[in-house]
């Protein structure tokens, strides 16, 4: 798909630094490809309002007046699923990266991240990535780990033969698009296939997917090799 063809990210941002919401409002705005649709300083108001914005992607600090973030994208993933929120915080601390995935995130950024990798995270968050600053998805590794060591056996066997193939690869590395081209799927038929995965394995994101996958089938050297 060229640029011109690229859907436009409809983008919400929840922070009540005003300064920075500031800054990332005129990222957005000036970024080719982006709309900003709204904008909030507290969490109780985006909770009210944002279910009628109906973004694509929300950026959401953790620490906000009124309700926080997490609680925030805890009960606004289960009326709209379809919403992927970007946690993004000063904080590094395994505990708030645990709650916020656990919460329904999907990517996790620290305030200073420039603003390419920010523009380009929200476009891979679109895409069905789980986009996270240099450091933290170590420490999401970390923290899955107990749970994924601990998960029944049976987890994977409610996979399909297909679902697992996606896994597989997710597992290895493998961007969505790369998914979708090494198994000749559309990038909308291995996008249905992770959300039926991620139902299946009750987790929110592709790290904690592929936290299970490799704790209780680890990759076989004969899989395929990205060469």
């Amino acid at each position: 798909m060229s640029e011109a063809e690229q859907p436009t990210i409809a983008v919400t941002i929840v922070e009540d630094d005003t300064s920075l919401r500031s800054i990332y409002a005129d990222w957005i705005e000036k970024a080719d490809g982006f709309r900003l649709v709204s904008q909030y300083g507290d969490g109780q108001q985006a909770y009210e309002s944002i279910p009628q914005d109906k973004p694509d992607v929300a950026l959401m600090d953790i620490n906000l007046p009124g309700r926080n973030g997490v609680e925030c994208v805890r009960e606004l993933k289960l009326k709209l699923p379809r919403i992927q929120f970007v946690m993004i915080t000063v904080y590094e601390d395994s505990d708030r990266i645990f709650k916020a995935l656990e919460a329904g995130a999907t990517g996790y950024l620290l305030k200073q991240t420039p603003r390419d990798e920010l523009l380009a995270s929200l476009r891979e968050v679109y895409n069905g990535g789980s986009p996270m600053s240099s450091g933290i998805a170590r420490k999401v590794v970390q923290c899955f780990r107990k749970p994924a060591a601990e998960a029944p056996q049976n987890e994977l066997s409610q996979l399909s033969k297909r679902e697992e193939e996606v896994l597989e690869l997710l597992a290895q590395g493998y961007l969505y698009k790369e998914i979708s081209s090494e198994l000749e799927l559309s990038k909308h038929t291995v996008d249905t296939y992770l959300r039926r995965i991620y139902e299946k394995l009750h987790v929110h994101s592709r790290a904690q997917a592929t936290a299970i996958y490799t704790q209780l089938k680890p990759p076989k050297s004969a899989l395929r090799s990205r060469g």
